[in-house]
């Protein structure tokens, strides 16, 4: 028999069966449920999938009737994968309201689209663009095989109508939507599809329907990458111990492609390898997502200058994809190439001098025989809200950088609030000043209190100065 939470606001008038659980990372015993979906909604007889959620249950007795539904990133992140973190982020929100964690269709233990993990290769081949292609393939075919191995319909819109369908399982009226990067996408899908639903949203570092990614990212890669320089430059510190940065950097891109032996990353293992282009830049980006990570770039690149790229490879393998950060890499497509491809008549985008159509490319190569579901008109206008809004970008952000939430929350009108952290970068929810700032915006009484939530920290918040290596007095600098 199933168990629903006794005393809880989301047991009055439910049908959801929840059963008690536990959760690897989180402390108490959460409750855990499963609602059968059809894989084509226009096909209420055809094949089904299951929808995993769990509910972590507010600790107070006296429990407010609208939980918190938090929408994973990606896309292709598991959301019940993230929870024992978000958990311990929003602890002051999971005191009244139950946080809930719904593994997306194509996530998780959703009908998941998972690509095996590449663990065989010698370095060299795991960064071989054809020998990727390849096994890109082959995981296509072993998808395609699976019961619910139609890829066309895992877009935003229906994984949107699965989260409601588990929104009305749990007998909730409302709910209040977080989500962070591609988590801001699906909240702005839900709040279009079911605007009557939604209390509160905080959207976090937002990628708008109509983003186009990867090609969008590559003039804010830039951005972010020319913002470093110019700060190294203006930083005495940083000018003294790296003096040639961005002569170093053009210069790392000029001999490319070079032939080199590196330690691997994870094993030790000297290699022979020929470092590109794209896994320079690659190597780049990731560490502009954050702050603290890109303070460690210009000595990545001095000494990438000096023909050592250990460093550089190094920082490339510290936002890696495993564990809980590991992307369902057959849903992230599904998504990106039904969603994000150019649409005909849509004005070329800007792109970044250095980063150029590198990851565009790949994409386009990989969309070009990856099954697309159909995506709605609608789904690509963002409309009004009647719900109060809090929409967060950092200013140091690679890739939904302000000038996306800026344009969002206007279309989403006067009940929407655009918040810039400055020296932030993507994702600023984790940052001690905003946490409070949600918990506050969520929690107020009523609108106008939430719209007039204090946000003056953001931006007290300083840039990491640049990283320098502790060395013996008598060798100077690096």
């Amino acid at each position: 028999m199933g168990l629903s939470l006794p005393g809880s606001a989301l047991a009055q008038g439910a049908s959801a069966e929840l059963k008690p659980c536990r959760v690897p990372g989180i402390k108490t015993e959460v409750q855990c449920g499963v609602l059968q979906r059809a894989l084509d909604p226009a096909q209420p007889s055809s094949v089904k999938i299951d929808i995993h959620y769990v509910v972590v249950p507010a600790l107070a007795r006296r429990k407010l009737p609208d939980p918190v539904f938090v929408l994973a990133g990606g896309p292709g992140q598991s959301a019940i994968s993230v929870a024992p973190m978000v958990v311990q982020q929003m602890s002051r929100l999971g005191n009244r309201r139950d946080l809930v964690f719904v593994d997306q269709r194509g996530t998780g233990k959703s009908a998941p689209l998972m690509c095996a993990e590449d663990r065989t290769g010698s370095l060299a081949q795991q960064i071989d663009p054809q020998r990727r292609d390849a096994l890109l393939r082959q995981c296509l075919a072993e998808l395609q095989k699976l019961p619910y191995g139609d890829l066309r319909f895992f877009t935003t819109t229906l994984a949107m109508q699965d989260i409601d369908a588990v929104r009305q399982a749990l007998g909730v009226a409302q709910v209040n939507l977080v989500g962070a990067s591609y988590g801001t996408r699906a909240a702005l899908e839900y709040m279009r599809q079911f605007p009557q639903a939604v209390r509160r949203s905080v959207i976090d570092g937002v990628a708008p329907p109509d983003m186009v990614l990867p090609t969008s990212a590559s003039a804010d890669n830039q951005a972010v990458l020319e913002a470093l320089l110019a700060a190294c430059e203006r930083d005495s510190t940083c000018q003294r111990s790296y003096p040639n940065l961005r002569a170093d950097w053009a210069t790392v891109l000029r001999r490319l492609p070079q032939d080199t032996v590196v330690p691997h990353p994870l094993t030790g293992e000297p290699q022979s390898v020929r470092i590109t282009r794209e896994v320079v830049l690659g190597a780049v980006r990731g560490p502009l997502y954050s702050p603290s990570m890109a303070a460690a770039l210009p000595y990545a690149v001095q000494q990438a200058e000096r023909g050592r790229f250990e460093a550089l490879l190094g920082l490339s393998t510290m936002l890696g994809g495993r564990g809980p950060n590991r992307l369902a890499e057959g849903m992230h497509l599904s998504v990106v190439c039904a969603e994000d491809q150019p649409r005909p008549g849509a004005p070329p985008l800007a792109l970044g001098a250095d980063f150029g159509q590198t990851f565009a490319d790949l994409y386009q190569q990989a969309c070009a025989y990856w099954p697309r579901g159909e995506v709605p008109p609608a789904f690509y206008i963002v409309p009004s809200s009647k719900a109060p809004v809090l929409v967060l970008s950092g200013g140091l952000d690679p890739v939904t950088p302000p000038r996306h939430g800026a344009r969002v929350a206007q279309a989403l009108g006067a009940k929407a609030r655009h918040v810039v952290v400055p020296n932030a970068g993507h994702g600023v929810m984790n940052l001690a000043c905003m946490r409070d700032a949600l918990f506050r915006f969520v929690d107020a009484p009523d609108d106008a209190a939430a719209s007039a939530v204090d946000v003056s920290c953001a931006s007290n918040i300083p840039r990491p100065s640049a990283f320098l290596p502790v060395r013996p007095a008598s060798q100077g600098t690096p």
